[in-house]
């Protein structure tokens, strides 16, 4: 199967971030954008609020130069937080008084997590998920060494 430069860079990333326990959505660093864009925060500026889709003042006029961020747009940026967040068990945006995951590092809630933000980055680059079932993730004991097998 044939996929995109920024998707395999992405994909990478997070499976790289899930092993080493990194992969944490409550920090703008360490969620699945900022493992996406190397662990910055910039990115949280093209929003008011974590987890929203509307872009701000500030993400409105990158969307409008077509300004890139490791490959996405912002407004792809903020899609792929917001289905993170959601199928890791929040309720998006994030606010102190909306409900939250008991355990927000639970491995089963990262994993759905990661499994929704593979699925929506295929969507974006117009390919077949390579997480579905007739996909296989292999690894040896580094993550370095993820083969998609198509």
């Amino acid at each position: 199967m044939k996929t995109s430069k920024r998707l395999e860079l992405a994909v990478q990333k997070l499976y790289i971030a899930f092993h080493n326990n990194t992969l944490y959505p409550e920090c703008c660093k360490q969620c699945a954008v900022g493992n996406i864009l190397d662990h910055t925060d910039s990115w949280k500026y093209l929003s008011d609020h974590h987890g929203s889709i509307e872009l701000n003042y500030i993400g409105r006029v990158h969307q409008t130069l077509g300004r890139k961020f490791n490959g996405y747009s912002p407004q792809e940026l903020l899609k792929i937080e917001h289905v993170f967040l959601k199928a890791c068990g929040f309720l998006v945006p994030l606010h102190y008084k909306n409900d939250k995951p008991k355990n927000a590092l639970n491995k089963d809630q990262l994993f759905n997590g990661l499994c929704e933000v593979i699925e929506l980055l295929c969507q974006f680059d117009g390919i077949k998920n390579v997480m579905s079932h007739k996909n296989i993730i292999r690894h040896k004991r580094q993550p370095e060494n993820l083969v998609l097998v198509s």
